[in-house]
């Protein structure tokens, strides 16, 4: 990829020839699709401050940020593994997670047993209809030891510290209501065997040496569909927690965050009647929110109430509804990046990491007569899409949009204050090694001269009409 052949000065902007020069180092993408995160010439300082309509203050800070990335879903973990060869796949991780080598992704999410993204509807607690395993005697993560797990373990050997996201689509089927995967809710008589599951769950997985940094309760609980989900409601979510996933994880010393609600900005006060409950609140790290429905100034409305809780964005999806690249990149980084951001989220995540040139493998089911069933997004599109015939490459507009955050923005850097003109959204932040990062998008149609002033520095910049530009300086 071109991308990582800019060396020399580029390769050690952050470590050198910003701080001596007091250069920024500039990475564009324009709605053309002609420039993808492709370095530019680094901006020198300039004395003239009389245009200057972002100014960044260092000393209004707000919350750290954990992380941007996606999620390797069940799909994405298959067509990596099954169609790339072990040197392609390695090349395609190290791209995709080495800050160095690549963009940094460093944050993933993953399903607990199956979602609408995995080849077949599964839990890690399957049993003969009828029957029940309280005891979880036959509990095994068996099914995810083909591909998930072993590309979980190579992207963990890239970046040990990777945080990694957890959650369900569904229990298992005996203790829902429903006796089966798809739909129903959790009955009563299985909350203290289902907060026993999460818990077995995490330490599987940590068995293999993946560390499981938060868990949300439920994917999306206020929704069913034909393939695996569970409906939950608030007062579920917060009796499961309280009584039972709280004081469970707690006794076993299981340090892993407890996340809310997981689901669509229209209904912040689903979070914010869970976090009312002081129990159950102090078990709680923070909210989790989905695009799919409202605005995402309901993440400020949760932040407002609970200021000292955490707020997560952990799932939008591109696809080929919307094949638009100029449009989507506008919404993903103006909306899902930027928007989410300066409204608090401590991290920004997409749907599935990769999928192949016909948008799956998707989770399919046998229908009335026997034959396979396809289910759930049969048109999402994903980070990267691997072709089925020959593991080859192709990045879309979604890796472009966390390219311009993943990159830079590291762990631990601190959203702070930023001047906010018409027509350039923006977002800036404070890395813990003292680097700037801005990232601005031209929201109109026309060229827009901009300048930056952060203390005695000062940077001008014109940036073409749709485009999205990441500033980096020291």
């Amino acid at each position: 990829m071109k991308l990582w052949l800019y060396a020399g000065c580029l390769a050690s902007v952050l470590a050198g020839c910003a701080q001596k020069n007091e250069h920024a180092a500039v990475y564009l993408t324009t709605a053309d699709e002609k420039q993808l995160f492709q370095s530019q010439p680094v901006l020198k300082p300039v004395k003239d401050t009389a245009l200057v309509n972002v100014r960044i203050d260092t000393s209004l800070q707000y919350q750290e940020i954990e992380g941007f990335g996606a999620a390797m879903t069940g799909s994405s973990a298959y067509v990596m593994q099954q169609y790339m060869t072990a040197p392609k796949r390695k090349a395609l991780l190290d791209e995709l997670f080495d800050a160095e080598k690549g963009i940094g992704i460093n944050y993933i999410r993953l399903s607990i047993g199956a979602s609408d993204f995995s080849l077949s509807p599964y839990s890690y607690d399957d049993m003969p209809a009828g029957e029940r395993d309280d005891s979880l005697t036959h509990f095994s993560l068996a099914k995810d030891t083909g591909a998930l797990i072993p590309v979980l373990k190579e992207v963990v050997a890239i970046n040990p510290s990777i945080h990694i996201m957890v959650t369900p689509w569904s229990a298992p089927a005996w203790m829902k209501t429903s006796d089966k995967l798809e739909g129903g809710s959790l009955r009563p008589d299985a909350y203290a065997a289902y907060a026993q599951y999460f818990a077995k769950y995490i330490q599987a997985l940590g068995a293999y040496g993946i560390k499981a940094s938060s868990l949300s309760v439920q994917n999306e609980p206020q929704y069913e569909a034909a393939y695996p989900t569970m409906k939950m409601t608030a007062p579920e979510q917060l009796a499961f927690i309280k009584d039972h996933l709280g004081p469970v994880l707690h006794q076993k010393g299981i340090n892993t965050e407890i996340l809310l609600f997981d689901h669509n900005w229209n209904s912040p006060e689903y979070p914010i009647s869970i976090l009312d409950d002081s129990v159950a609140g102090k078990y709680v790290a923070g909210a989790a929110f989905h695009c799919y429905e409202g605005s995402v100034g309901a993440m400020s409305q949760v932040h407002e109430a609970y200021p000292n809780k955490g707020l997560y964005f952990t799932e939008c999806s591109g696809g080929s509804w919307a094949p638009d690249f100029a449009g989507n990149l506008k919404y993903m980084v103006g909306n899902l990046m930027i928007g989410t951001v300066n409204n608090w989220s401590r991290n920004v995540l997409l749907w599935n990491m990769a999928l192949d040139e016909h948008n799956g493998p998707t989770t399919n089911q046998p229908g009335p007569a026997g034959e396979k069933i396809n289910r759930g997004c049969m048109t999402c599109r994903g980070v990267v899409t691997v072709r089925s015939d020959s593991g080859t490459v192709s990045r879309n507009v979604e890796y472009y949009a966390l390219a311009h955050f993943s990159k830079y923005v590291r762990p631990g850097a601190k959203r702070v204050a930023s001047g906010h003109p018409d027509g350039l959204e923006n977002v800036a932040f404070l890395n813990k090694d003292g680097s700037r990062v801005l990232v601005v998008l031209n929201t109109g149609e026309k060229d827009r001269e901009f300048s930056v002033q952060d203390g005695n520095s000062v940077y001008k910049y014109v940036l073409k009409g749709g485009a999205v530009v990441t500033l980096v300086w020291k």
